[in-house]
């Protein structure tokens, strides 16, 4: 799929945690005026504002959406809104209504204005106890224990089935958790891995909200970034999965985490609290098998953990500086 001859491209939830780090990089490859950034917000960053357009929409309004399809002559479709893990649990009601009613309206159109092709996540949240947890493979047992997976995997079958049925060039990545700086809502089992960091530098000591043992999979934004326009650029007959593709970089516990913070900051200190979101963490791989993806369209994983860690530690040290609080 090549996004530059298919019309402009549309990123729905262009203010979230992938959203913003997605708009920035396909602007810079494509040109700003092409990529026009979409959400929630009344107010969009004035990153988004500035660089290129931006639309207010709600996805779950599909006669709003249809009006921006049409209104930019939309050719690619990058949908990320959703309501994460541990929020879907606290209202499952807006979460299945965001993360399968935006999707399927989203699908729909684009079978109806003969789109290019659609992105959208899918993420570990799909898989649950029952699936092996160590090396995941990339067809396995999908019985999630939260609603945020259930409707990951409802939202696979359905790209499945828009491209059987209808031959919509729908592509998904199952992400892994995400680390980035710049935008940090709240919300997810994994974001014990961006608070460390904000805390490490701001208190000296975070109480971690799973055991020292979590294991999970989670990557870095620009890794993340990278693969998802990676594998839109990648020619059709190069893809062999069409549910949602496995996709890792790095593996490793919470202790481990806070020790190498602990070599970056002196004296920092890490408890361990563990609430609800165990249990979520409990229910997720511990490492994944992502062959597929490296074999059908080349994926490689570029940063490590020591450069993760550099990484955060100064890009919260610089949001801070510039008095943005996270």
């Amino acid at each position: 799929m090549t996004t530059e001859r298919n019309g402009k491209i549309l990123v729905i939830g262009a203010v979230g945690q992938v959203g913003r780090s997605l708009t920035r990089e396909l602007r810079a490859r494509v040109g700003a005026d092409r990529v026009v950034a979409a959400g929630r917000a009344t107010e969009p960053p004035a990153e988004l504002r500035a660089a290129g357009p931006f639309e207010k929409l709600d996805a779950t309004d599909k006669a709003a959406l249809d009006r921006v399809i049409r209104r930019h002559a939309i050719g690619t479709i990058y949908h990320l809104a959703a309501v994460l893990s541990a929020d879907g649990e606290k209202d499952p009601v807006r979460a299945w209504t965001i993360n399968v009613e935006s999707l399927r309206n989203v699908l729909d159109l684009a079978v109806a204005h003969s789109l290019a092709g659609v992105f959208w996540p899918s993420s570990i949240a799909a898989f649950g106890p029952t699936t092996p947890r160590e090396n995941t493979p990339q067809r396995t047992v999908l019985e999630p224990t939260t609603l945020y997976g259930v409707t990951k995997v409802l939202g696979e079958n359905l790209c499945h089935y828009y491209f059987k049925r209808h031959g919509l060039d729908v592509r998904s990545l199952r992400y892994p958790g995400l680390l980035t700086y710049e935008t940090y809502s709240g919300g997810g089992t994994s974001d014990y891995s961006v608070e460390m960091f904000i805390e490490a530098l701001r208190h000296g000591r975070y109480t971690c909200f799973v055991r020292p043992d979590t294991t999970m999979p989670l990557m870095y934004i620009d890794d993340a970034v990278r693969a998802t326009i990676e594998l839109m650029q990648a020619p059709a007959q190069r893809i062999s999965i069409r549910t949602s593709y496995n996709l890792t970089a790095l593996s490793f516990s919470a202790a481990e985490l806070a020790a190498e913070v602990a070599r970056r900051v002196p004296g920092f200190v890490c408890d361990y609290q563990p609430n609800f979101r165990q249990a979520i963490a409990d229910s997720w791989p511990r490492t994944i098998d992502d062959s597929a993806a490296r074999q059908d369209w080349g994926w490689q994983p570029r940063v490590d953990l020591a450069m993760l860690c550099d990484t955060m530690l100064r890009g919260v040290a610089d949001m801070a500086a510039k008095g943005v609080r996270l």
